[in-house]
């Protein structure tokens, strides 16, 4: 996949998300994160690998506070509830494993309108 091709998504104010790379396994994908920005409690089907590239955050993970900053990885089971608060700009790699498909359906209707 061209990261040209797939559009940045704003999942949440704040914060934006945009594809790497999908295969028939797993989805990856960049999240940018303002500092004080907020992801609300919420949980999905896929497994996820957190990896902090820059900045530091707040992962709440069954209403558990972990504070990670760049260089932190951070493993999510399938349908664990978990949330963000941001402490400072972070930007994220995250590996889903199934893919997304939600996240590849909506970049597929942002390009479409674009």
């Amino acid at each position: 996949m061209n990261k040209q091709e797939n559009p940045w998504i704003e999942i949440a104010p704040g914060i934006k998300r945009r594809t790497l790379t999908a295969g028939p396994s797993m989805y990856q994908m960049r999240a940018e994160l303002e500092a004080g920005s907020r992801l609300p409690e919420h949980m999905h089907p896929q497994e996820q690998i957190a990896h902090v590239i820059n900045g530091r955050m707040k992962l709440i993970v069954a209403g558990v506070p972990h504070e990670l900053a760049a260089g932190d990885v951070f493993y999510l089971g399938s349908n664990m509830p978990h949330g963000v608060e941001t402490i400072e700009d972070t930007t994220v790699i995250d590996t889903f494993s199934p893919p997304r498909d939600d996240y590849l359906a909506l970049d597929e209707k942002a390009r479409r309108a674009g």
